[in-house]
């Protein structure tokens, strides 16, 4: 009882820094905007200065949104991949996510040069992109998958995973020496990350799948707490191994393969936030666990992309390269420490 008080004070605590976190970051940008002005904007009122109203209702708060989306969903799909793999270094991207995602990506952006204009008339809309990179992403793990049902043993899924990567990965450099500059330029640059290119339709789309990720990781619940003590303890329980198994990969390829798909590849958020919520919570019940790192990874995204934006100036960093400053030295300092790192 008095753990599960103590949690509830850190809940309350989070929701509250995710509050303030929210508005701070909508207050950020090349503009300063007051938060009086943000706050009666977001209930409807309209402000005097209308180009404010603008940039909080058609730029900032989508972005606000997307960050959430993004931290919350791959911080979930980290703790996911970490369970079933019981590796503390398993990220929603082991299992070649982020790499059919890219590959996607790169024979769009890439591809003309080698395979003509099939691949330039994709690249001429945004949603070419987006259906690239998603089926990129769905079809590595449907390999993945499909080995997954004839291989028991999850450290084999996850080298199979990894021996994925490196194939798509092989595929993306052979693509990028024959691109031209200027397709090479535009894919590092969506290889940055990108949170505030969203429009409110994509949004929409996006959350859909996002809520339905969520949804499936909410339902694998009970199979993740069995899952912690092995998988003979868990099939003691009567935990079907393979349908688990199964819905988890699915879990994460809809939560990591479409937020990938629509804000680019995002790094270590799905590795560092699960580390991170174990530290805050030191509980291995994932029960807690769940809705502690929906809200811890949304936090730290939003400071991330606060940080990005080098307020009261015109510059943006790109989130990619601040995610990986702010997750790198936190899975030093894990490993370092060496202690309730996992499990």
């Amino acid at each position: 009882m008095p753990n599960k008080k103590k949690h509830n004070i850190v809940f309350v605590a989070l929701i509250l820094v995710l509050c303030i976190c929210f508005f701070t970051n909508i207050s950020f940008g090349s503009v300063a905007i007051p938060f009086k002005s943000i706050f009666n904007s977001l209930i409807g009122n309209t402000l005097e200065n209308t180009a404010w109203n603008h940039i909080i209702l058609q730029y900032r708060l989508p972005k606000a949104v997307t960050a959430i989306i993004v931290g919350s969903g791959l911080g979930i799909s980290g703790l996911l991949m970490q369970t079933l793999f019981r590796n503390p270094l398993a990220g929603p991207f082991v299992l070649g996510i982020s790499s059919g995602a890219s590959l996607g990506v790169a024979l769009v952006i890439l591809g003309s040069s080698v395979f003509g204009g099939f691949f330039a008339i994709l690249f001429a809309s945004k949603w070419g992109i987006v259906l690239a990179a998603s089926l990129g992403s769905f079809l590595v793990l449907l390999a993945v998958t499909l080995v997954s049902i004839k291989v028991r043993d999850t450290m084999a899924i996850l080298i199979i995973g990894l021996m994925f990567s490196s194939i798509t990965s092989a595929i993306v450099s052979v693509l990028s020496y024959f691109g031209s500059a200027e397709q090479l330029q535009q894919y590092i640059f969506w290889g940055f990350g990108s949170l505030g290119n969203l429009s409110w339709q994509e949004i929409v789309i996006l959350s859909i799948i996002y809520l339905l990720g969520l949804l499936i990781s909410i339902t694998t619940i009970k199979s993740l707490n069995s899952l912690l003590l092995g998988e003979n303890y868990a099939k003691s329980l009567g935990v079907n191994i393979k349908k688990s198994r199964l819905l988890l990969i699915t879990a994460t390829s809809l939560l990591a393969g479409t937020i990938t798909a629509f804000a680019g590849p995002i790094a270590f958020i799905g590795l560092a936030i699960p580390h991170i919520t174990r530290q805050i919570f030191n509980t291995t019940n994932h029960k807690t666990l769940v809705p502690a790192v929906f809200l811890i990874g949304a936090i730290v995204m939003l400071v991330c992309d606060s940080i990005s934006q080098l307020p009261n100036t015109q510059f943006t960093l790109p989130i990619n390269a601040i995610t990986s400053l702010v997750g790198a030295p936190v899975v030093i300092w894990l490993l370092v420490k060496k202690r309730n790192m996992l499990f």
